[in-house]
């Protein structure tokens, strides 16, 4: 999980959360990254990832600051747009369950915090992986 640092929005427009998740494609194939749930918010971004190294830290650090630099870049603006370091937990798939709680979570996130109105179905959601992970069918 990573948060915005400034007051306003992380994406401004239809073009950021694209640009954002088009970034997120790029990281995957450059480090082999799943991604079975996913969930951008206003002033925040939820990613599960899978991964088959260890090297979370090298390449968050790519992915996030390219996205920054992208972002910088087409707003023209300077300096931080995410709030200190992103937030990281394992999470082991040993059968308990607790790995497809959190794939749950992470999409209906968004009816946590009122980013959708209650009466509107979660998978009209546009920025998130409800429509798209199905745990009977594997994930992604």
């Amino acid at each position: 999980m990573s948060r915005v640092d400034r007051p306003e929005p992380i994406f401004t427009d239809e073009h950021d959360p694209n640009l954002f998740l088009e970034t997120l494609v790029e990281a995957c194939e450059k480090t082999d990254w799943q991604i079975p749930s996913w969930c951008l918010m206003n002033n925040h971004v939820h990613l599960v990832v899978e991964k088959p190294r260890a090297d979370l830290v090298d390449c968050m650090k790519w992915y996030l600051g390219t996205y920054t630099s992208r972002f910088n870049r087409r707003q023209k603006v300077f300096g931080h747009l995410l709030k200190g370091r992103y937030k990281a937990l394992l999470v082991e798939g040993s059968g308990n369950g607790y790995l497809k709680n959190v794939c749950d979570y992470v999409p209906l996130n968004t009816r946590r915090t009122s980013s959708l109105p209650p009466q509107e179905p979660i998978q009209n959601y546009p920025w998130g992986s409800h429509r798209s992970y199905r745990p009977a069918r594997g994930g992604i």
